[in-house]
């Protein structure tokens, strides 16, 4: 098969930039270990006269967080006509605003969270905590609408006070417009990735993995990316049912949002006195993809090697090719 000529996008203004260094850093390698040349540029002011001038075949954006994940640089993609793996100008904005993605889920009956969102500037934090504890209930979740990697996240059981709960939403109101705040489910954390490669057939569900934070009260940031800090079970001990189910809300959600290519959908499985209920978090349209992150390792347990999974994502990119336009018309006379 042809080899590509492949320009990895990675870092940007985020603060998820270090993370994606990481993550290009492996598909880079993956890339070139099936035959294709690559080069890492920065999600910089000089990105855009970096991919006009360098004549490559497509581009894989790696790229976590504001900027890179939420559209904005699949946008000047577009505008430059250049093929690239992952979701759309829309899709990529929706699955990073979870605001919106919860609207989106609920429209299609898939299981969010009850929750709600409090804006900044809208009252003051204490209100805000104190009506959410009488809408929502009395375990909370506070987090950014548009942040990944579980930063800015906080969880609070009963015997947490409204002002811990007020703190934490004042938190998010500083990196963030939105906090929303949801009901806290204590379960198992257990996410599934979907690939939706043209190049590999319909789209399919990889095998869910469960992520087990010993250290830690969650799948924070420190538990995510710190070595050893993270045990992950792939295929997750769900049983067949709930095994199913997850796939199938895991490739729902990706439709629901019009995401393509790949993603990686994020669960709680389980709630006190109910094992099998799963709450569906949020679509991530570009996962961690180092060599042992989430995705790739599913993809591993599916049969699909690294350099094979980047190969796929690549060359399905490349016969997409870029966004059709229509012709100009002409004004009338």
């Amino acid at each position: 098969m042809a080899r590509l000529s492949i320009a990895v996008v990675q870092g940007g203004p985020s603060s998820e930039a270090s993370v994606s260094r990481s993550s290009a850093e492996g598909v880079a390698r993956a890339l070139a270990a099936a035959g294709h040349s690559v080069v890492r540029l920065e999600l910089d002011g000089w990105l855009a006269e970096s991919i006009r001038t360098g004549g490559y075949d497509l581009v894989f954006p790696v790229t976590h967080g504001a900027v890179g994940e939420d559209g904005s640089l699949q946008g000047l993609l577009e505008v430059l006509a250049v093929p690239y793996v992952g979701s759309g100008v829309l899709a990529s904005a929706l699955a990073m605003d979870k605001r919106t993605a919860r609207i989106l889920f609920a429209e299609r009956g898939l299981p969010v969270a009850k929750g709600m969102a409090v804006r900044r500037g809208g009252g003051d934090a204490l209100a805000s905590a104190t009506l959410a504890r009488r809408q929502v209930g009395a375990r909370l979740v506070v987090k950014p609408s548009a942040a990944g990697s579980a930063i800015g996240v906080g969880r609070f059981d009963e015997a947490s006070s409204l002002a811990d709960v007020a703190r934490a939403i004042d938190a998010v109101w500083a990196m963030d417009e939105y906090a929303l705040v949801e009901h806290f489910a204590r379960g198992r954390e257990v996410t599934c990735g979907v690939l939706d490669a043209s190049g590999h057939g319909p789209a399919m569900a990889l095998p869910p993995t469960e992520i087990v934070s010993p250290n830690d009260a969650f799948y924070t940031y420190e538990a995510r990316y710190a070595p050893g800090r993270s045990v992950h079970t792939c295929p997750a001990a769900l049983g067949e049912p709930l095994t199913a189910r997850v796939q199938e809300i895991a490739l729902a959600a990706h439709s629901a949002l019009g995401c393509r290519d790949l993603s990686r959908v994020d669960f709680v499985v389980g709630d006190e006195g109910k094992p099998d209920a799963v709450t569906l978090l949020e679509v991530n349209t570009l996962p961690g993809m180092t060599a042992t992150s989430l995705y790739p390792e599913a993809a591993a347990v599916a049969k699909l090697d690294f350099p094979a999974l980047c190969d796929v994502l690549a060359r399905s990119a490349h016969a997409r090719g870029a966004t059709p336009r229509n012709a100009a018309r002409p004004l009338p006379t």
